[in-house]
């Protein structure tokens, strides 16, 4: 009898903490790493479209590869579900982030200024919303 009362108290108590575990995955400073140094990296490419694509493909080849590891990253993490959807929407070549930018300069070749400015303000918006998910999770030493 002792023993079927502890295999139950054991058994509430893991439900108990069970239902307590955050519902989304802690902070991961591999992944703010990511996020950041992709916003800079992804801005200061945009800086260049004004040039032939083709002059910066081995630039955007590195950083396409880039995204998507930082992608692949976040949607290998269980409960990462939220900033995994950001990825996509920001890689999303027929949106208007960076996914689209890259699209656009590759099909047009040269993109104007004016143009370029409007869309970092955009897509550095974007990785703000990325690192802000990131940023804003428990952190383990909380």
């Amino acid at each position: 009898m002792k023993v079927l009362y502890k295999t139950i108290l054991a058994i509430l108590f893991g439900c108990a903490v069970a239902s307590c575990a955050p519902s989304i995955a802690p902070f991961s400073q591999q992944a703010y790493r990511y996020a950041t140094e992709l916003k800079v990296e992804s801005l200061s490419l945009m800086d260049r479209a004004e040039n032939p694509f083709l002059d910066h493909l081995k630039h955007v080849e590195k950083l396409k590869i880039d995204l998507e590891k930082a992608y692949e990253f976040a949607k290998g993490r269980p409960r990462n579900e939220h900033s995994t959807k950001q990825w996509e929407i920001l890689l999303d070549p027929d949106r208007n982030l960076i996914g689209g930018f890259l699209f656009r300069w590759e099909s047009e070749r040269q993109l104007s200024y004016p143009f370029i400015q409007q869309s970092q303000l955009l897509i550095a918006d974007a990785f703000d919303t990325v690192i802000g998910l990131e940023s804003g999770k428990i952190r383990f030493s909380d």
